[in-house]
């Protein structure tokens, strides 16, 4: 869910949220949603058998923003949690503190991707570093939060910078301990809306590469699905996919419905996972100890919603 849509003063070239690019994207910025908007949507999320809640907003980071919304951030994720689903957010750069703030809370998860590899990163965005990127995932690992971390394909890479993505994921202290992997959807009047779209066949050696790289991570399949065929989804699964991201919309573009999801999902013999099993991947952040547990008065649900594939030794996962 985007709970903070527009207004973002970095001008990543994929993105309809910059403010950089509304003159072209006609996207006006929203204010900080609700608490009781947001928490409804959680409950509706968990009744359609979803198992992990992902919460964005258009920032910089919490720094820009200030301690009030960012305190509002933080009791959203606390409702959230409370109902017994896994609190995912993306909110930009973290500073460690910020970061402790968020797991005290219960923040389970901390998505940051790194979009592409290092050298093709200067294309794609110039008002951060590939630098300040890693300092907000060290900054997520320290404070115990699970780390999200993937791409995005499609922002004029090659085949070098895609290996190097998933190079630098899989060297990172400990692997993330979910890896999206994206197809760029391009958006008019965004730098990179004539950018060709990815095929089916394209994302699924990614997420083959990334299964072979980093065997116990979640690897989920996220934006672009849409214009997959069923049959391109079924072949991201069997080589390795094990996730999708559900909802409506995927912050500002549309996703798959969840009715046509379900019956993929039935048709190739997949089937969920509940909430808090330990993941596999990662540090500390993913113990079994540290999150193996539900809250008190939740229960485990099957997330329809989500899939998993693959054999015993991979770690399932939804969202």
């Amino acid at each position: 869910m985007s709970i903070k849509t527009g207004g973002c003063p970095e001008d990543c070239g994929y993105c309809s949220q910059s403010s950089k690019h509304k003159a072209g994207t006609g996207l006006k910025a929203t204010p900080l949603a609700d608490l009781d908007d947001v928490y409804a949507a959680a409950v509706r999320a968990k009744e359609a058998g979803s198992t992990r809640f992902c919460i964005g907003a258009a920032w910089r980071g919490p720094s820009q923003v200030g301690g009030g919304q960012f305190g509002r951030v933080l009791e959203m994720t606390r409702r959230i949690r409370g109902l017994g689903l896994e609190v995912c957010a993306t909110l930009g750069m973290l500073t460690p503190d910020q970061a402790g703030q968020l797991r005290e809370a219960g923040l389970t998860a901390y998505n940051h991707n790194l979009d592409t590899s290092p050298e093709h990163y200067a294309k794609v965005t110039s008002t951060r570093k590939y630098e300040d990127r890693l300092a907000t995932l060290a900054a997520v690992r320290d404070a115990g939060i699970s780390v999200c971390c993937g791409g995005i394909l499609g922002l004029g890479e090659d085949q070098g910078d895609r290996a190097a993505l998933l190079h630098t994921l899989a060297t990172l202290p400990s692997h993330p301990e979910s890896v999206p992997i994206n197809a760029l959807v391009p958006v008019p009047g965004t730098p990179m809306a004539g950018n060709e779209r990815v095929s089916g066949l394209d994302v699924a050696r990614a997420v083959a590469a990334a299964r072979i790289v980093m065997p116990q991570s979640v690897v989920r399949l996220s934006a672009g699905r849409l214009h997959f065929s069923a049959g391109e989804q079924a072949l991201c699964f069997m080589a390795g996919a094990n996730s999708v991201f559900a909802g409506d919309k995927l912050l500002t573009t549309q996703n798959n419905d969840a009715n046509e999801d379900a019956a993929l999902f039935a048709a190739l013999g997949l089937t969920g996972r509940p909430a808090f099993v330990p993941y596999a991947a990662g540090g500390p952040s993913s113990s079994g100890e540290e999150w193996g547990a539900m809250p008190a008065g939740g229960e485990t649900r099957q997330a329809a919603s989500c899939s998993t594939s693959g054999g015993a030794q991979q770690q399932r996962g939804c969202c």
